[in-house]
């Protein structure tokens, strides 16, 4: 019985999620209409109006169904559909009433069609710390007990699946519990945008402007790199910046490079580097079996620290980490298996093709970088300063300090450079890289390289 609540559980906790990440029309038209018909531990069956719903939910909500839901041995959601035109009916699965229900005044009326949810699972309590994040976790609290009075906007950038998304969620959830006069709202910038396309269809512009630079006390807004060619909607996102920042509101926003590398207005990115532009890095080894025996012991299971460091070394991405675990658990009840270093080894080779990897070294990126930049190894080693090795040897220094988990101080040493030449190359890439497309190509080119040349 308690298996079967923790599937009914888990599908309202992924209704709350999707509710956060889409707007509230988008969310009562695909969303909305979906019934539960059953639903065990292995299994939830779905009832839905039409074909298209059934598609819109798998085309969009696919990876988050696997996080949230029961896995199949293939490592699809496993979901059954039923579709069946119906009458609207009282269901048993609904979403909680919002914390905070307040009159409905004009003002709240016209806020509720505007108005985000937090996800429940993302909070600091939750958010595993390590050398890597804990400038940034530290930032982020501090933001959260002194909203609009510390740093605003609070810059958070880093790769994919670092955990931007869960310090910005758990800034909402504590400053709801300690401020609770002040309104929040986390919105993702493509559903930032699709709101101002139903506005401005609709002709209520000024009710989404009024929401945003009058209602609004601390906004969140994820992946602002989506922004990126979108011209038209700079201008408006960068005056409710604007607006927010001169009322002294604090505004946090998240991206996946740092503001001078996003392809924006010079005011936008001047704007968003006004506060603290703060970097998450990848979390080091010890960190990501923190992180990995931390989530196993929500979902009861057991995993020994050898099979935890054997998973953990494989994969890097916390996203994919929880994903991994995710499908070891429904492999291991599907087949009553225990976790051990085999099995994991058969089953996350079969759904993620990984493939154990040569250490990466100095050395290894010196001779991708002398391969696409055309020069020797030993001259980037050298002391030569012409431009057509200084840039590739700092190059070599910022993909070593992107891609080799270690300090400053002996990444410096293995360039025969102390750790200030180290910083001082990775800023001047960094600041290149943002106007000067061919470098970014021949970076990513470099990247490629060293992948394609490691076990």
């Amino acid at each position: 019985m308690q298996q079967t609540c923790s599937a009914c559980q888990a599908w309202i906790q992924f209704l709350e999620y999707v509710r956060g990440q889409m707007t509230l029309s988008a969310y009562n038209n695909w969303i909305d209409p979906i019934e539960v018909d059953s639903y065990s531990s292995e299994k939830i069956v779905l009832k839905v109006p039409n074909i298209f719903v059934k598609e819109y939910l798998l085309a969009n909500f696919k990876k988050d169904l696997c996080s949230f839901l029961p896995v199949s041995h293939s490592g699809e959601p496993s979901l059954e559909f039923i579709i069946e035109k119906q009458e609207r009916k009282q269901r048993p699965f609904f979403l909680p009433p919002k914390e905070h229900e307040k009159e409905e005044t004009k003002e709240n009326i016209e806020a509720a069609a505007f108005q985000s949810q937090l996800n429940d699972n993302y909070r600091f309590s939750t958010f595993i710390e390590g050398s890597s994040n804990q400038f940034v976790k530290s930032a982020a609290i501090g933001v959260a007990n002194r909203p609009g009075k510390s740093y605003s906007p609070l810059f958070l950038h880093g790769g994919v699946g670092l955990g931007k998304t869960h310090l910005l969620h758990s800034i909402g959830h504590h400053v709801r519990e300690k401020h609770k006069k002040l309104r929040v709202q986390c919105i993702t910038t493509e559903a930032f945008i699709n709101q101002i396309v139903d506005s401005l269809r609709n002709k209520s512009i000024d009710k989404l402007k009024r929401f945003y630079r009058s209602s609004v006390d601390v906004l969140l807004v994820d992946d602002i790199q989506f922004l990126q060619n979108r011209t038209n909607f700079e201008e408006e996102i960068s005056n409710t910046f604007e607006t927010l920042i001169n009322q002294h509101k604090q505004i946090v926003i998240t991206s996946d490079k740092p503001p001078t590398q996003l392809k924006l207005s010079e005011r936008i990115v001047a704007r968003m580097e006004w506060g603290l532009v703060a970097h998450i890095g990848v979390p080091d080894v010890e960190t990501r079996v923190a992180i990995l025996q931390f989530k196993a012991e929500q979902k009861g299971l057991h995993i020994s620290n050898k099979v935890a460091f054997s998973i953990a070394e494989l994969i890097h991405n916390i996203r994919q980490l929880e994903g991994a675990l995710n499908r070891l658990s429904a492999h291991a009840r599907l087949m009553n298996a225990t976790i051990e270093e085999e099995f994991v080894t058969q089953i996350l080779q079969d759904l993620f093709h990984l493939v154990p990897k040569e250490k990466l070294t100095v050395d290894m990126i010196l001779k991708s970088v002398a391969s696409v930049f055309q020069v020797r190894v030993s001259d980037l080693r050298g002391h030569a300063r012409t431009k057509d090795i200084a840039i590739p040897r700092q190059v070599a220094m910022f993909l070593a300090k992107e891609l080799i988990n270690e300090s400053l101080v002996m990444l410096g040493a293995s360039f025969g450079k102390t750790h200030s030449t180290i910083l001082h190359a990775c800023k001047s890439i960094e600041n290149k890289m943002s106007h000067d497309e061919m470098l970014e190509r021949q970076i990513n080119m470099v990247r490629r390289h060293i992948d394609s040349h490691r076990g």
